[in-house]
């Protein structure tokens, strides 16, 4: 064992050596990448018109079908779809982007939030003297720099703890964290640094104390990742791309090279997916850049092209903020089976994760319970006992599909490609594959290259190196002081407007409705415990809303955040979207539905229900079985053996609390596992069991008989018995 560690900690030094050298000689190139950034307004070199207003769906939509042709036609609306679009259109190439669902409906919105270089791929890329992986490593560093130079309102460094509980294991990590630093260069966003047992517990005091040696703290970004890819899309609009989402395509439109007579791909036949209608957009060239479907769009040029996409779902859930510190996130690097876990600070929540299952392509991935319980394992090994990690705080859950690779090109098929790769097939479609999210722009660059290559474009080099996103023009730390003094907002819903929409969050406020009280007032929440508002669903359809989801699942993180909350939300949400969009009622009815399964099955809803409903056992002492059943008969005074809204409104009017029925008959609804209008005691019992084993938390019949029964106990009179007689 001991040889087997030196062994390790000399291929460590050997190539941390090999990593400071490369390292060293490549601080000239940075120092100029970071002037240039510093210096140079990438906007003034781009050469398109800037629209300050930006199309409508239909304005985009007729530009899609009355152009004559396009440069460049872009088939995904993902981050990379979207890079796509923006390094085409400032360019100067005529560009188009279409999108089956809405922008950063897949992948692109259920990452791990995180801006990152890869610390596991540098610790690969010493520990087996991979190039590969170290260009890797070099290149998304460089391009975490520039994500959080061009959003700085949508991103954020943040401060990651990897705690040791092995005294050999920290000079280990922290040669390792040192080399990540070095490797960053002047793009390092802090330095990384050694904190005692002590300083680890103060910083984040929910960490397991046992055999804790220490911690080593570094810093990676942190980011809206759908809001990220809107902007990104936006921006490309504002420059000048057509862009669409609910727009499929059917097939590939193709011709016949008048020079070689071979069928290149000259097009797409699209769809409307809101109307039904169809069209033709031509094109140049058109990439292929849809992620887990990419297999789908290369099948459509050609049926006998293999598949390279090898699909891994990745799991994260949401629990309550409480269960970490506002600003510091932890590494668990050793998972029980050697997957990494993040711990995250995130929107007031944590999220945790990911999984790395196999998985095959879907456009709805369903979070599966025991990826969530492998999660809340796991997180348990890392957190003080103290801290009771329970199945009934998970908020959300959600599964997102790496669109892992391999190389057509390459002799071995099997092997995964660890990077990207860009593939122009003999038709020409050009196939932008693999990657991940902290790379997009790069991925972009390099792909837009090889097109122009191919197929004769022109235009010039990318501009996309510090090129500002949407919202990033006119914002910093201080404006949402403006919208509290100008509008009258609340400051927390200030801040996440700011930090939302940038710059633009003047144009939300503006369309704000007075509240009618003395404060805020202007404003109105779509749910009291969080910062969105009714305006957002306005400003939202001007953002290429078409559904309620974009609107709880993009436009806002609600769906992401609380699965409950966005429930609660709906009515509101689609009341707003059909008076702006004209639906009909029916249409209004389907909008609710739709949504309502989006969470049910997409954000975890399910699972989270589904901890009361397959309780088979009430695993209840028979006391505690004799104080819930004295607690239900309180509600319960007839012994039918069951209550209803009814008997609840009666019991909480005695005491002078007043709660409408619709909200009562809610309550009511999450506990009533048959759906037949009433609770049985059956029903209650299972409920309580499932919040004595944390499986269920935060009920609100629960706690509601709770605080009823203590305040009917408190309102009993004092017996004479105890009254000594009365004399």
């Amino acid at each position: 064992m001991a040889f087997r560690k030196a062994a390790k900690g000399a291929s460590l030094i050997g190539g941390g050596v090999l990593a400071a050298l490369y390292g060293y000689s490549q601080l000239s190139e940075y120092r100029k990448k970071q002037a240039r950034l510093a210096q140079v307004e990438a906007a003034e070199q781009v050469q398109m018109a800037f629209q300050d207003e930006l199309p409508s769906r239909q304005a985009q939509l007729s530009t899609l079908k009355n152009a004559d042709e396009f440069d460049v036609l872009v088939i995904g609306g993902g981050a990379t779809g979207s890079g796509c679009a923006l390094d085409a259109v400032t360019r100067n190439l005529k560009t188009a982007l279409v999108e089956r669902n809405d922008f950063s409906s897949g992948t692109s919105s259920r990452s791990t939030k995180l801006i990152h270089g890869g610390v596991r791929y540098l610790q690969k890329a010493i520990l087996k003297l991979d190039y590969e992986q170290y260009t890797m490593v070099k290149e998304a560093l460089h391009e975490r720099s520039n994500l959080l130079e061009i959003a700085p309102h949508l991103s954020a460094p943040l401060p990651i703890m990897l705690p040791v509980y092995k005294w050999w294991q920290l000079p280990y990590y922290w040669l390792g964290i040192k080399l990540y630093d070095l490797v960053a260069g002047t793009q390092c966003l802090k330095g990384s640094y050694v904190l005692s047992k002590t300083k680890a517990l103060e910083h984040f005091p929910m960490l397991k104390r046992d055999k804790l040696v220490g911690a080593i703290v570094y810093y990676d970004g942190q980011h809206n990742d759908a809001r990220m890819n809107l902007a990104i899309a936006l921006t490309a609009a504002r420059y000048g791309a057509a862009i669409a989402n609910y727009t499929e395509v059917v097939r590939l439109l193709k011709t016949a090279d008048v020079c070689t007579g071979k069928q290149r791909v000259c097009g797409a036949r699209c769809r409307d997916v809101i109307t039904g209608q169809e069209f033709d957009v031509r094109a140049k060239c058109v990439i292929n850049a849809t992620g887990p479907f990419t297999d789908s769009v290369r099948k459509m040029d050609d049926q006998k092209n293999p598949n390279i996409c090898q699909p891994s779902a990745g799991v994260h859930i949401v629990i309550p903020g409480y269960y970490s510190p506002d600003n510091m996130g932890l590494l668990d690097p050793a998972t029980s089976d050697g997957r990494v876990i993040f711990f995250l600070p995130w929107e007031k929540m944590t999220i945790a994760g990911t999984t790395d299952t196999p998985t095959d392509v879907t456009a709805h991935p369903i979070p599966r319970e025991e990826d969530i319980n492998f999660i809340l394992t796991e997180v348990r090994n890392y957190l003080s006992p103290d801290v009771e990690v329970r199945r009934g705080d998970v908020l959300a859950a959600w599964s997102g599909i790496r669109p892992l690779v391999t190389d057509p090109n390459s002799k071995d098929t099997q092997s995964i490609c660890r990077n990207h790769i860009v593939n122009i097939s003999d038709s020409g479609l050009v196939t932008i594959a693999g990657g991940k999210w902290t790379t997009y722009r790069s991925m972009a660059t390099e792909t837009l290259d090889a097109a122009v290559k191919a197929h004769d474009l022109g235009g010039g080099p990318s501009q996309t190196v510090g090129l500002m996103l949407e919202g990033a023009k006119d914002w910093s730390p201080t404006t949402y002081i403006r919208l509290v003094q100008d509008y009258g907002l609340e400051v927390e819903v200030a801040k996440h407007l700011t930090a939302t929409y940038g710059g633009r969050a003047f144009e939300v406020a503006k369309m704000a409705q007075v509240t009618g009280k003395r404060w805020p007032i202007v404003g109105k929440r779509l749910v009291s415990e969080f910062p969105y508002i009714e305006s957002e669903v306005q400003y939202a359809i001007k953002e290429y809303a078409c559904t309620t989801i974009d609107v709880i699942a993009r436009r806002t993180r609600l769906g992401f955040l609380n699965v409950q909350a966005a429930d609660e939300a709906l009515p509101r949400i689609v009341e707003i979207m059909g008076k702006q969009l004209r639906w009909s009622e029916q249409k209004k009815r389907e909008e609710l539905a739709a949504a309502k399964q989006f969470l049910h099955h997409e954000m975890g809803y399910k699972a989270k229900s589904e901890q009361l409903t397959n309780m088979s056992e009430i695993a209840l002492t028979s006391a505690e079985v004799d104080r819930y059943k004295k607690r239900f008969h309180k509600f319960d005074k007839e012994n039918k053996g069951f209550i209803t809204t009814v008997d609840v409104q009666q019991v909480l009017e005695s005491i002078s609390i007043q709660i409408d029925e619709n909200t009562l008959h809610e309550i009511l609804n999450e506990v009533d596992l048959n759906k037949n209008g009433q609770i049985e005691l059956n029903e209650f019992l299972q409920l309580m069991s499932a919040v004595q084993k944390g499986q269920v938390s935060d009920s609100r019949l629960a706690i509601l008989m709770k605080t009823v029964e203590e305040s009917l106990e408190q309102r009993e009179p004092v017996s004479v018995d105890r009254s000594g007689g009365g004399v």
